[in-house]
């Protein structure tokens, strides 16, 4: 008597899903594409490892190549004329770096920092270009792309505004979690400070109201989520709205 194969699991991916040097493809905008997209575009993407604290662009730099981000995690940083930052985007495995070239552009006008060590398949601009013309579908999965960062950046521009640190930094750690897919974030207090914008001694206040609260846990360089409903609760409604919304826009895309 003969049996039907087990079926893969969730953490199996066909083939198509490789680059052809044998990287597996976990960047959402790239996986899935139409097999003739792919036999186009996967022989040109580059694998590259970026180490934490490597910075992709600068804000005035010109753009030559842009960066599916396949693993880790990538900060959005609005650059001030006196050298203070704030983070306006966050970039993990379902994103781009690189957007303005797709509207034309050729200069940056953020900072791109790696925040967590990351991987990327990389494409200087002028190929990208050349093989959107090839590609509907990854052309439009970019333009969508672009509408989430756009209103992930007005969200947290408003949430740095008129939200208390402790509220930012759980939604921020929540977003960050979502992106790395894993509750332990490898970051030190400084860093946090940096990308939310505020004084360490604030973040320092803040981490130790969601650990008395029992949310989370931190030491040096380490911060892990340790009840992620309670977490949610304790974020300011930004995490909530971005993503339901994202969630309605990913159910209107036919």
């Amino acid at each position: 008597m003969t049996t039907n194969p087990r079926p893969p699991t969730k953490f199996s991916l066909p083939p198509t899903f490789f680059d052809t040097d044998g990287n597996r493809i976990h960047n959402e905008l790239l996986v899935g594409l139409p097999a003739k997209e792919s036999q186009i575009l996967f022989p040109r993407l580059e694998f590259v490892r970026l180490p934490t604290h490597h910075v992709l662009h600068e804000p005035g730099d010109t753009l030559k190549s842009g960066f599916f981000c396949n693993s880790g995690l990538v900060s959005i940083l609005s650059v001030f004329p006196d050298g203070k930052s704030v983070e306006v985007g966050l970039v993990g495995k379902e994103g781009f770096v690189g957007l303005p070239m797709l509207a034309g552009f050729r200069s940056a006008s953020t900072q791109a920092l790696v925040q967590i060590e990351a991987t990327a398949f990389r494409m200087n601009r002028e190929t990208l270009i050349n093989i959107l013309r090839q590609c509907p579908a990854l052309e439009r999965r970019l333009q969508q792309f672009g509408q989430m960062m756009t209103v992930q950046t007005m969200q947290i521009a408003a949430c740095n505004r008129l939200h208390d640190v402790d509220q930012r930094l759980a939604r921020w750690l929540l977003m960050t979690a979502d992106r790395i897919e894993s509750n332990s974030v490898p970051l030190t207090q400084e860093f946090l400070a940096h990308m939310l914008g505020t004084r360490r001694s604030s973040v320092t206040v803040a981490a130790g109201i969601l650990q008395k609260a029992e949310l989370i846990s931190h030491s040096r360089g380490d911060l892990e989520i340790i009840n992620r409903p309670k977490l949610e609760d304790a974020a300011c409604e930004c995490y909530g709205i971005l993503r339901r919304q994202i969630e309605k826009w990913l159910g209107e895309v036919e």
